[in-house]
């Protein structure tokens, strides 16, 4: 079947989209050389906007080519309520209240390990957490991931080499770690009503063998970085104010409220309303939400969502066309340029699938979740979270990719040999 010239179009702006995804520090330099425009610049120079704004020149373009009806017909039946539930649990979970009490949890579990403060905080977090997204969804898991190690680790003097070691890491934690139920990984939830995976499916399937993975990966990180580790004690921050249980038991409801309604966005926005009206109430307990940060993810990937509408005319034969192990590595790679959940979804609508065919795309698809910042839903949460630490605030793609590889390897080898 020939594409439709809008087609065509579609998967030329993605590709440039993806082209200006490795490019942002281009755009840095440019804002350094024409301060005059320094603020498009800069604009265009953060990773969130990429595929936001190549979005928008692909409507402009469905405008003119296809008129004003098709353009918004489109629109209209793609689903954004994947960005909306990202904003709103990032704003939930990364709230004080909850960052007290998950840094709590961890801080306890970190106990029972026989190791120096700073490294057995680093494992758990690392281990502890990305499993912890199978119950609480993998984009809380992530913004609660990244913020503990914001105020831990990348807040502090630690070298490059351990920043970005850490983030490849926990990019793929997340990644496999939401494997273990059927509703918290968005590549599997694409799929499990469909294909009838439960989470009992799930668990003894995949869940067992993601979460080694995720153990080994977090050992391995934590004992090659363990000097620099073992050296880092926690300092208690002694000028915030505790925060009250009923307070922290209150956000622990809001956080489950939009965990259950997450497929409801009249109802988890609703709560999200709620909640900033609530902490606007105990201002005190409060420390400035991360609004910003979540409505550029959110920007992020609705862009993703409307641009990769348009990339199913190439992806689709692609993935029918492979047998299951030529579809297990051909996933990892393509997840890596394109999101997980938009890959498995394809998949799912291809009829007759055989049960290889399925535990393949979908064990490609999240083993390769850790490669890019638009390779995994919740990625640019954590992005977002950690660049500001980084050298000239920019995480490099390039660097990234390197760093996520051997975990990758790792979750390769669980879903494959075990």
């Amino acid at each position: 079947m020939n594409p439709a010239p809008i087609e065509l179009i579609g998967a030329i702006l993605f590709g440039v989209a993806l082209i200006h995804t490795f490019s942002t520090k281009v755009f840095e330099q440019l804002a350094r050389a024409h301060p005059a425009h320094a603020g498009i610049w800069h604009f265009l120079g953060e990773v969130e906007v990429v595929f936001g704004f190549w979005a928008m020149i692909l409507i402009a373009m469905m405008l003119m080519v296809e008129g004003k009806e098709a353009a918004t017909t489109y629109l209209e039946q793609q689903s954004f309520t994947e960005p909306m539930f990202v904003f709103a649990i990032m704003v939930v979970s990364g709230s004080r209240p909850i960052l007290q009490f998950a840094m709590l949890c961890v801080k306890k579990l970190a106990r029972l390990i026989p190791w120096p403060d700073g490294k057995a905080f680093y494992f758990v977090t690392l281990s502890f957490v990305p499993l912890l997204g199978s119950f609480i969804t993998e984009p809380a898991a992530m913004t609660l991931a990244g913020l503990i190690l914001l105020e831990r680790y990348y807040s502090k003097e630690i070298s490059a080499r351990l920043k970005y070691a850490t983030l490849g890491v926990l990019f793929v934690n997340i990644s496999i770690g939401g494997t273990m139920t059927s509703f918290a990984a968005p590549p599997v939830l694409m799929v499990a009503a469909k294909w009838g995976w439960d989470t009992t499916f799930m668990f003894t399937t995949f869940g067992w063998k993601a979460a080694l993975a995720v153990l080994v990966n977090a050992l391995a990180v934590t004992l090659l970085f363990q000097r620099e580790l073992s050296n880092m004690q926690n300092e208690e921050k002694t000028e915030q104010i505790d925060v009250p249980r009923l307070v922290v038991l209150v956000h622990l409801l809001f956080l489950t409220g939009v965990v259950v309604f997450a497929h409801h966005p009249v109802i988890f926005i609703g709560l999200l309303l709620f909640f900033l009206g609530f902490t606007h109430a105990y201002e005190r307990y409060q420390d400035p939400l991360i609004l910003r940060e979540g409505l550029m993810v959110a920007f992020f990937l609705a862009g993703l969502i409307v641009l990769g509408g348009h990339q199913k005319w190439w992806l689709q034969p692609m993935l029918s066309g492979m047998d299951s192990t030529t579809l297990f590595f051909g996933a990892t790679m393509l997840t890596a340029v394109t999101d997980n959940a938009a890959l498995t979804y394809l998949g799912s609508l291809l009829e007759g699938t055989s049960a290889e065919f399925r535990y393949s795309l979908v064990a490609g698809a999240v083993a390769g979740g850790g490669l890019t910042v638009i390779a995994n839903a919740p990625n640019p949460a954590g992005f977002s979270i950690l660049k500001g630490s980084f050298k000239d605030e920019t995480i490099h793609p390039l660097g990234l990719l390197a760093a996520a590889l051997p975990p990758t390897i790792v979750a390769i080898l669980a879903f494959q040999l075990l």
